[in-house]
């Protein structure tokens, strides 16, 4: 019994396992407190796209050389700004203006990728995660994310509460909705950018909304599911990066399988009511 007790704490002997495991418990906390906002708002396909259009800006730094948080960084506030202004002069939706813009900007990125056989490692890493190749320096980078974003959401709770499930009126009743979305974008953004090197440009949409959407299933209240969904990200990301050392296979593959387990098993588990709300919130 010792024995086996050693055998599965094995991997915290090592220091690049711990830095891993420190840091994809914080990612998935916080992609799942972020998360919420997505799912509730209809807005994974944003996500999704922004992603992509990181990899643009990734794939830009890593060329240039210059320093990869501030290229890719840079590169998906325009994105997102640029999607913002397309979408708001209505000759044609968001989510074409998502497309066109994402899509572009991850085909430089490959084509970056291809002309520039030197920065093809860092792209890589960007596309598939480079987790184990973390260091304190992203520690603290992922937490100093999660500690802004916490405070933001608990600065605005009531403004971001009525923009989220009701902008119109929250709008007429003079919240500032618009600035309320410019900051969600810039969170989900810098969301992205810091949690990308966890599981990668590939896989992080479904970090960020996998545990929101099983949150949804959990609750009907907006400050529980704020609760659960990082809760869940968390204990995912940190058993995920566990079960890929005892099982050899990538921790960003692990965390989003385990991710997809817990919904699955809540959603067989759950009334069909829940997975009627659910359906109405995830596009």
């Amino acid at each position: 019994m010792r024995l086996l007790a050693l055998d599965l704490f094995e991997p915290f002997g090592f220091a690049f396992f711990r830095q891993g495991f420190v840091v994809a418990v914080l990612a998935g906390a916080v992609c799942g407190l972020v998360g919420v906002f997505v799912v509730l708002r209809s807005m994974s396909y944003i996500g999704h796209g922004l992603s992509h259009s990181i990899f643009g800006g990734a794939a830009a730094s890593a060329v240039i050389g210059i320093n990869f948080y501030v290229g890719a960084g840079l590169w998906g506030l325009l994105s997102a700004l640029m999607i913002g202004r397309v979408a708001r002069r209505g000759r044609i939706g968001s989510d074409a203006a998502i497309g066109v813009i994402t899509t572009a900007s991850f085909a430089l990125g490959l084509a970056l990728s291809n002309a520039f056989g030197q920065a093809q490692r860092s792209i890589d890493a960007v596309l598939f995660g480079s987790i184990l190749g973390v260091g304190w320096g992203d520690v603290i980078a992922v937490a100093a994310v999660g500690l802004l974003s916490v405070g933001a959401i608990a600065a605005g709770y009531r403004r971001f509460l009525f923009a989220t499930f009701d902008p119109e009126v929250a709008d007429v009743s003079g919240v500032p909705v618009a600035r309320m979305e410019a900051l969600l974008m810039l969170m989900l953004a810098a969301t992205i950018l810091f949690t990308m090197k966890v599981v990668g440009v590939l896989l992080i949409s479904a970090l960020l909304v996998t545990p929101a959407v099983t949150a949804r299933m959990m609750t009907n209240s907006f400050a529980r599911m704020l609760r659960l969904s990082p809760m869940i990200g968390a204990l995912c990301g940190g058993g995920g990066m566990w079960a890929s050392y005892h099982l050899d296979i990538s921790p960003g593959a692990a965390i989003i399988l385990l991710t997809s387990l817990v919904f699955v098993t809540v959603y067989v588990a759950a009334g069909q009511s829940s997975r009627r709300r659910v359906a109405g919130h995830v596009h």
